[in-house]
């Protein structure tokens, strides 16, 4: 018990110290390590299985869609990245350069890449001839490096992995559909894959992405009231095309410029999957993107048929689920401990006693209940655990976005709110930039998350200024 005290102790309260309760589950639970570069990380196996389950869950649901995986250079020249004015000046602050190769100054600079749409470009205009081309569905796993001046495991990192898809379209009510599936998707997989619920809806034009005509966004909120910014879809029109040249033979026998999209999801989920789900003990990991969604532990497994009976165990839910047994010689309490902080969502447990009872004792990660099982129902009983466990976590987080949204229909009410209450403010927005800017000036950094979809009326006039409204937005503090 004094091993198991001793890792409890290790993590910092949550509600203590936010930022170091993250940062002690990322290394407690042996997600990643810290390499020599800043802000490079080193997936560690844990770490990089979750990603692996993440990657598999969603190239799936891409795939149902009808996109197919490509792989684009790392490089980026210099000339080929000017091309976008907008884009390039977007990303201009973070991009790394590459000057020298071998022993000789290079004839011209290579960024590496910070996203892929000129790269895409580059090759779309050599394999697009006319609209029986067309569409062109994309996406690659990859990664990017952004120089990044803080960092933070997950959240902030000079090179992240990620998806971005690219996708080439026939005429713009094809390329703006695309943009808005492709936000389902990630809603969906949020919501049915890591229990975690979100708003989604519309950036304003201060917060699009470089180069874009619309950016739409999905925002979880974290259990400290910050919110992340978890996936965007990006609906270009067709300047991209414009800017590359590129055109294809239309229906009419006429050249047109394709419209394009855009839409990524990275690691920072994982930090996500932390924030909004974690506690004081550890990970709580969403069972369909667990590495191990049941952790077999033998309890006296000195005791004779005790060890034999758990490989059973392991072998009977092998079949239907990732399952672990520990057969090490750590104490039992080590064990819960280890396990619950990796976050494994069941643990079984198996002793003499329960032996001769015929039956296995289940503890659930989320709540640590218990539930005692006759071991002929185990798979039966662990799988409609798996699901309790999914959709407890979802409605905890769903309560938790719920008491962080707050509604202020006046200034003063909105500058409360910001600098102590944190969450979401759902507030009316005149549309105008200055706003925006003064709002994030002196709340001290609330900033528009995204204009939904439905928007409710909760006022007239803005909150700021007084003009007539335009639309409700989510505001917060962000990652």
């Amino acid at each position: 018990m004094a091993n198991n005290k001793k890792m409890v102790e290790a993590i910092t309260g949550r509600d203590e110290d936010f930022a170091k309760w993250y940062t002690d589950i990322v290394k407690k639970a042996e997600l990643v390590d810290y390499s020599s570069v800043k802000g490079c990380m080193v997936f560690r196996p844990y770490g990089y299985a979750i990603w692996e389950n993440i990657q598999k869950d969603m190239d799936r649901r891409f795939k149902e869609t009808g996109v197919e995986n490509v792989y684009m250079p790392m490089f980026i020249p210099e000339s080929l990245l000017q091309k976008e004015k907008d884009h390039v000046e977007g990303f201009a602050p973070e991009c790394a350069w590459v000057t020298v190769g071998g022993q000789e100054k290079l004839a011209e600079r290579l960024c590496v890449r910070p996203t892929s749409e000129t790269l895409f470009c580059e090759h779309y205009k050599k394999v697009i001839e006319t609209y029986r081309d067309l569409p062109k569905l994309y996406n690659q796993w990859c990664s990017v490096v952004r120089w990044e001046k803080t960092t933070r495991p997950f959240l902030r990192n000079s090179e992240f992995l990620w998806q971005e898809g690219h996708t080439v379209h026939e005429t713009a009510e094809e390329a703006k559909e695309e943009t808005l599936r492709m936000l389902r998707v990630y809603e969906d997989f949020y919501r049915d894959t890591l229990a975690i619920p979100a708003v989604v809806g519309r950036k304003t034009e201060k917060e699009r992405f470089a180069g874009a005509e619309e950016t739409y966004t999905i925002e979880p909120m974290m259990h400290n009231g910050v919110a992340l910014q978890g996936g965007t879809s990006h609906y270009f029109g067709d300047g991209f095309a414009k800017s590359f040249d590129i055109k294809f033979q239309g229906r009419d026998n006429k050249l047109h410029y394709p419209h394009q999209t855009s839409w990524g999801v990275s690691t920072r989920m994982i930090g996500a999957i932390i924030m909004v789900h974690g506690d004081d003990d550890g990970l709580v990991l969403p069972p369909k993107i667990s590495p191990i969604q049941v952790a077999v532990l033998p309890i006296a497994m000195h005791k004779e048929g005790v060890l034999e009976k758990a490989g059973e165990l392991k072998d009977m839910l092998s079949k239907k689920f990732r399952v672990k047994l520990d057969d090490s010689d750590h104490a039992p309490g080590w064990k819960f401990a280890e396990y619950e902080m990796k976050g494994v969502p069941v643990r079984v447990e198996i002793g003499p006693k329960d032996i001769e009872k015929g039956q296995c004792v289940i503890v659930r990660r989320d709540n640590r209940e218990k539930i005692f099982t006759p071991i002929d129902s185990l798979v039966e009983t662990v799988e409609k655990t798996l699901q309790d466990i999914h959709d407890a976590m979802y409605e905890k987080a769903l309560k938790n976005m719920q008491e962080k949204t707050h509604v202020a229909t006046t200034l003063d009410e909105f500058v409360e709110i910001g600098k102590s209450e944190g969450g979401f403010i759902k507030a009316m927005w005149c549309g105008e930039t200055e706003c925006e800017e003064k709002l994030k000036e002196i709340t001290g950094g609330v900033k528009s998350r995204c204009i939904p979809f439905e928007e409710e009326h909760l006022a007239d006039t803005c909150v700021c200024c007084g003009k007539p409204a335009k639309h409700m937005v989510y505001w917060g503090k962000q990652y």
